[in-house]
């Protein structure tokens, strides 16, 4: 899954893709690289972030999600929690929507990717970054994810989910949810991760936003090995090729 941020803020890359014709040399080359999904958003998720209101976040990825859709035969996935911005970019040929808060940000979320019958990927991410048990408490959120889908009526073979790496857990958190990856197999539903440039690479190894690909790699590789079906990246054709060696080694 290729990133396109079409925001002035993200903590990656704001900025970089907000004209249009840029976006699309972007996508272009994403697809080239070997992205098999483009992932658009347009609010910025970094830690403290301010909350667009609906109509800007429309405003933004709805011209260039309508755009890519035309040019490109590769699937696009909304990046949003929010209900109105899914159902206007359902409307405008998303494929996928993602959302960061799995369903709990907004009541009429569920309903509306249920009757669009559109897959979603639902996150891991909760307010405090209090836990008596990790992994535990992760499995029991998404349940809770889960369950709105159920209610909803979104189809079970259209879900996936996303641990939520960078969101709701503290430094120590993270690396400890990237080692247990595997237990989250246990709910049964396609894993997609998102740690591409993220703070955890960055903490780590003590280096900026635009030196963290080695970090990200590895989180890639770990991803693959632990079961992870998508990941979600900033470097497409470096990632692509971290996959497909581990597949190759892992089928040995």
């Amino acid at each position: 899954m290729g990133i396109l941020n079409v925001t002035p803020d993200s903590f990656s890359d704001g900025g970089k893709w907000n004209d249009r014709d840029r976006a699309l040399r972007h996508v272009e080359e994403m697809v080239e690289e070997g992205a098999d999904i483009i992932d658009i958003g347009g609010e910025s998720t970094r830690p403290g972030y301010t909350v667009l209101p609906e109509e800007e976040e429309i405003a933004r990825v709805l011209p260039v999600l309508e755009a890519v859709k035309a040019a490109f035969d590769v699937p696009v996935s909304l990046d949003t929690c929010k209900s109105r911005v899914a159902s206007a970019g359902i409307e405008a040929g998303a494929d996928l929507i993602n959302d960061i808060w799995g369903l709990k940000y907004d009541a009429e979320m569920a309903g509306v990717i249920a009757a669009g019958g559109v897959p979603c990927c639902l996150m891991h991410n909760r307010k405090k970054t209090e836990y008596r048990s990790l992994v535990s408490d992760m499995t029991a959120d998404l349940r809770e994810s889960l369950d709105l889908a159920r209610k909803a009526g979104i189809r079970q073979d259209s879900i996936i989910l996303d641990p939520g790496i960078g969101f709701g857990k503290m430094y120590e958190h993270n690396l400890e949810a990237l080692n247990h990856l595997e237990e989250l197999e246990s709910l049964g539903y396609p894993l997609l991760l998102g740690c591409s440039r993220k703070s955890v690479v960055g903490l780590t190894l003590d280096l900026p936003v635009d030196q963290r690909l080695e970090g990200t790699l590895v989180t890639t590789v770990f991803g693959v090995m632990k079961g992870c079906m998508f990941v979600r990246v900033h470097d497409v054709k470096a990632n692509v090729r971290a996959v497909k060696m581990t597949e190759a080694i892992l089928r040995a």
